[in-house]
């Protein structure tokens, strides 16, 4: 038994931060982060909680699926920023919409709306659920370190979500892999203040990368995940009607679409507007394409997830 997406919905804060405001703080430059990122601005949480996004962007999901709180039997979230250490952010969602059914959060990275998907199509699979919420949220602006122009100019605030339905033919192909590299992009945990703790102190708990091993990851594991997913489906690249991949950097994007020989136009971006919102960023692009009719029935909708880890997942839908 697979699944169908009965309806998706997205929120982000109202404010938006320019390159060049970032410019009268960091040493760099609009011409700087443009040309190596492809990001022109990014939403940043002001007064907006994490909670407040999530809840925003299911309800929206919710409403598009025609689909009551009450028949949701499993709310999942994607995310590495919480708002809450404990309880799970999906615990405070299922709060905040009056739900009744098991909630937890998955912590995959920029990966992680894709892990959810695979972890959602087992419990269809057991007769476990008619209905999932899948809420991927991120409050990426409280990871970085704003001293660091290397990675503050990178990441945005954000949440998306998706409802699925049981009895689809959901996935046509999904995996998850991942290729051990704890150190490649990396936040160290609370120091706490335990009076026995002897182990050594691993800094402030803000966002360090290796920018080059990352990049070299992203752009080598999307085009193997497109080609992966295309020889289990027997299906060629071309006949994919819209590629929804990661938004980490647009060079990673366009190096992508060169290697695959895929038509530029299949392949939405958002991240000069709202740069890399984790994990976020695919059901964010799942969100527009779908309000803006770019999706028709049966068409072929290829997702590339890929972060830290170093995780990826890819999954193939028809929609």
């Amino acid at each position: 038994m697979g699944f169908r997406v009965l309806g998706t919905g997205s929120a982000l804060p109202g404010r938006s931060v320019t390159n060049d405001e970032l410019s009268g703080f960091l040493d760099t430059s609009d011409e700087w982060i443009r040309t190596r990122t492809g990001i022109s601005e990014r939403r940043v949480c002001t007064t907006e909680t994490l909670d407040e996004l999530a809840c925003d962007a299911a309800s929206r999901a919710l409403e598009a699926a025609g689909c009551d709180v009450s028949e949701l039997d499993l709310i999942l979230c994607s995310t590495t920023s919480g708002d809450h250490l404990v309880p799970a952010e999906a615990c405070v969602i299922a709060e905040r919409l009056g739900a009744t059914s098991p909630a937890f959060d998955l912590s995959a990275g920029c990966a992680g709306f894709v892990f959810c998907l695979d972890v959602a199509d087992g419990w269809f699979a057991r007769g476990r659920a008619r209905r999932v919420l899948v809420v991927s949220a991120e409050k990426v602006s409280r990871l970085v370190d704003w001293g660091d122009r290397n990675t503050a100019v990178l990441f945005g605030d954000g949440a998306a979500a998706a409802v699925l339905g049981d009895g689809g033919e959901n996935p046509v192909a999904i995996r998850l892999l991942t290729e051990p590299n704890a150190e490649a992009l990396h936040i160290p945990g609370l120091r706490g203040s335990s009076p026995y703790d002897e182990t050594p102190d691993l800094g402030p708990t803000t966002l360090s990368m290796t920018g080059r091993r990352v990049f070299k990851f992203g752009t080598s594991t999307v085009v193997e995940s497109v080609e992966q997913m295309c020889a289990e489906a027997g299906i060629e690249p071309s006949d994919i009607d819209q590629f929804i991949l990661h938004q980490a950097n647009e060079r990673i994007l366009a190096s992508a679409i060169r290697h695959l020989g895929i038509d530029d136009a299949k392949v939405r971006r958002t991240i000069a507007e709202t740069g890399n919102i984790s994990s976020a960023c695919i059901p964010l692009v799942l969100d527009l394409l779908a309000r803006e009719g770019e999706l028709s029935e049966g068409d072929l909708v290829a997702m590339v997830g890929f972060g830290a880890g170093l995780d990826t997942g890819w999954c193939l839908l028809r929609w």
